[in-house]
């Protein structure tokens, strides 16, 4: 049947969108379309730039499924990355929970407001591997490591989609294909060079747990990968996704990466990147209209066979069938004010935001505060700006008409915390982008904005200066605006930006006691701010209730017990910085070693997986099953953890593992497991863990396959990457 409609089927099935870093943003038309008035509407709303216009969307849909030939419904796709009105923290902020039910509630809200507004497909999780902070979209992500980057993409795709993709669904979409976080430098766009070893053992597995979680959707990626581009790359797109991986759903480019084939020199012309694109896998053109314009000659050439049309065609049709949109393809419009207004959404807001920030530093108690507290000083470009705290992507923000979200910023949320009698004095100081603004502006050649001046630099510190000496506590809320970190904003540099620095040292001088909040995408250079500062708080951008999360936390109410899904940098001049690396001939455990550099430490400022918190917590007695095992075997690990502190807490029991021979050189540890536990004063819990074929098994350079070798494997098990309680066990043939 296809046969007779495909060709005519697939000529619309380019995505439109608008722009803004090339968020992927799209209105999806695929349906056969004549040249009547109606589809030449249809056809002009394929250019409407992030169509959240319940009515508009309805509008569409009906001359879709009333007027055109074959009645197909519009799959209506966009951004919806970490909320819809409710705006949750970013991703990397949600993966510091180290608790996939965070991931899964964000979103399985987010996609019930998406579908009630009319939206029934998002452009998430992204799943890239972010091993060098100076990337951008490092905020997007679950960090460095991809045991926990594939825990997290299964509890996104399962909070979309639910068990399986139904009529309540939003499709989840898994970005980038492939390889994308490696970009050399952290330049985003830039190309990257992953050898096949490395991309099966780190880059892979979190889109492998997408594809088995039935994520219905994958996005190509804009790079070249190994000088291939991913849009046209055959290996990536068809050997490895739908051969090794088994994946059934459809392959949609990024905005306008099919023409950009070209642009690569990978294609010679448009006809050619359609060529190369459609052959190697790519079922869906976003935006750049290189398939409309280039398939229909190229199936009437005989290029593109009818099979291989009707193979891109099939999954997108599936998958609309699925949603249930041949069934009901209309959005109730009387129900969205009431959806996207739920209470229950903000309060869930809350709660996730506060589980997933990380207390980096806690000298001499200096956190909890009082809530007695008459005086307080808050100090910051972002402790009031309720355009930072959500983050980047928020749908009705960026891409709407203004949001409708109202969110709480830091000072509101210590305002409301301390109440009416305490006196909070506020010193904003200047906006921190704009040194990187009039940067850009310098090399465009436009004008260029004008940074402080030292006399408005005087005057500021001397308001901090102020402000702290009157104060019994001072709260510093200092990081990046939220548009520094997200698609193409990488930094060269990760320093405190503007002059924040300035500031807080200012403010450590007054010999008051300091907090330093950060609201953030990415790892910055704090090491002063670790020497100097009692108490850090990583919030990273919290989202909605972000405010009121971060007081619940600074007052005590809420016991921190978030960890690092990446490995804290000294000076940006370490990255990439990864804890998973391989051993060398000067291991860094040796009491001879001292760093790899001259100025600074080679080491981490905080290790992957590290977390502070109000109580304290002890483990031991790491037992195993069985100290020797076969290939094909499995032991089981358990240990015990205590909270030996005062108050109750979250502890994140953490199990790392190392190879210590074989076919290849294996990475100095290795997550393998993670468990995030509540425990009372006092209370102890055995934690277990099952290392078998899955855990152990990694894909050797020499042996090209997936296999256990025998080995003898190091356990550790600990509250961080760095974990010293070891034990040992042995595997055979």
């Amino acid at each position: 049947m296809l046969t007779n409609w495909a060709p005519s089927v697939y000529s619309r099935l380019s995505l439109c969108e608008g722009r803004q870093h090339d968020p992927e943003t799209t209105v999806s038309i695929s349906q056969d379309f004549r040249i009547h008035d109606f589809d030449r509407r249809v056809c002009r709303i394929c250019a409407e730039l992030w169509l959240i216009d319940v009515k508009e969307i309805n509008r569409l849909q009906h001359i879709a499924v009333d007027k055109s030939r074959l009645h197909i419904p519009i799959l209506f796709g966009f951004d919806v990355i970490h909320g819809y009105r409710t705006v949750f923290p970013v991703p990397l902020g949600m993966a510091s929970s180290w608790d996939p039910s965070v991931e899964e509630q964000a979103q399985r809200l987010a996609g019930q407001d998406a579908r009630a507004a009319g939206i029934q497909w998002t452009f998430t999780p992204m799943v890239d591997i972010a091993r060098d902070a100076r990337w951008g979209r490092i905020v997007e992500g679950a960090g460095e490591d991809p045991y926990l980057g594939a825990a997290m993409a299964m509890a996104q795709v399962r909070g979309f989609q639910g068990a399986t993709l139904g009529p309540d669904s939003v499709l989840a979409c898994v970005k980038h294909y492939a390889g994308y976080g490696a970009a050399e430098g952290g330049r985003d766009y830039d190309s990257s060079y992953i050898p096949e070893e490395l991309f099966r053992n780190v880059y892979l597995p979190p889109f492998h747990a997408a594809a088995m979680q039935g994520a219905g959707s994958f996005m190509s990626a804009y790079m070249d990968l190994n000088d291939v581009p991913a849009s046209g790359n055959q290996w990536l797109l068809t050997d490895i996704l739908r051969g090794d991986l088994g994946f059934k759903g459809f392959v949609v480019s990024d905005a306008f990466a099919v023409a950009s084939l070209v642009t690569h020199g990978y294609a010679a012309d448009p006809s050619d990147a359609a060529y190369k694109a459609v052959t190697a896998g790519l079922d869906m053109d976003m935006a750049s209209g290189t398939y409309t314009n280039n398939l229909p000659k190229l199936v009437a050439d005989g290029k593109v066979s009818q099979a291989q049309l009707d193979a891109a065609v099939l999954p997108i049709l599936a998958i609309k069938y699925q949603l249930g949109l041949f069934d009901h393809p209309f959005t109730d419009e009387s129900k969205v004010e009431s959806t996207l207004s739920r209470p229950e959404g903000l309060a869930l807001e809350r709660k996730l935001a506060a589980r997933s920030m990380v207390l980096l530093r806690n000298e001499n108690k200096t956190l909890p505060l009082s809530k007695s507290l008459k005086k307080v000083a808050v100090i910051g470009p972002l402790a009031d700006s309720k355009s930072d705290i959500e983050g980047g992507w928020t749908v009705e923000g960026l891409f709407g008409s203004g949001s409708k979200s109202h969110p709480v910023t830091v000072l509101a949320g210590i305002k409301s915390a301390l109440g009416a009698d305490a006196q909070v004095t506020y010193v904003v100081g200047p906006d921190p982008s704009k040194v990187y603004l009039g940067l850009l502006d310098q090399l465009s050649g436009k004008k260029v904005l004008p940074a402080p001046t030292a006399a408005e630099t005087a005057d500021w510190l001397a308001k901090v200066k102020a402000a702290a000496a009157d104060a019994d506590v001072v709260v510093a809320v200092m990081g990046e605006t939220s548009g520094m970190s997200s698609e193409s904003a990488s930094r060269a540099g990760m320093e405190l930006p503007g002059m924040q620095q300035q500031m807080l040292e200012e403010t450590a001088q007054s010999g008051k006691p300091v907090v330093l909040v950060l609201e953030n995408g990415r790892p910055l250079d704090i090491h002063w701010a670790a020497e100097h500062v009692p108490a850090i708080l990583e919030s990273w951008f919290p989202g909605t209730e972000g405010g009121n999360a971060v007081a619940d936390i600074l007052f005590g109410d809420v016991n921190p017990g978030g960890k690092l899904p990446v490995s804290w940098p000294r000076t940006a001049g370490q990255e990439p910085l990864y804890y998973n690396h391989n051993l060398t001939h000067e291991p860094e455990d040796r009491p001879s070693f001292a760093s790899r550099y001259w100025d600074i430490k080679s080491t981490p400022l905080y290790p992957f997986g590290y977390g502070l918190s109000y109580a304290s917590f002890k483990f031991d007695n790491l037992k195993l099953s069985k100290a020797n095992m076969k290939t094909d075997e499995a032991t089981e690990v358990s240990v015990d953890v205590t909270n030996t502190g005062a108050v109750a807490g979250d502890a994140v029991g953490q199990l790392y593992i190392h190879q210590r021979s074989g076919s290849a050189s294996r990475p100095v540890r290795e997550l393998k497991g993670f468990k995030r536990i509540a425990l009372k004063p006092g209370e102890t819990q055995t934690l277990k863990f099952t290392l078998g074929q899955h855990q152990l098994q990694f894909w050797s350079p020499q042996t090209k396959v997936w296999a256990v070798e025998p080995s003898t494997f190091d356990v550790w098990a600990g509250d961080d990457s760095a974990a010293k309680l070891h034990s040992e066990f042995s595997v055979a043939q």
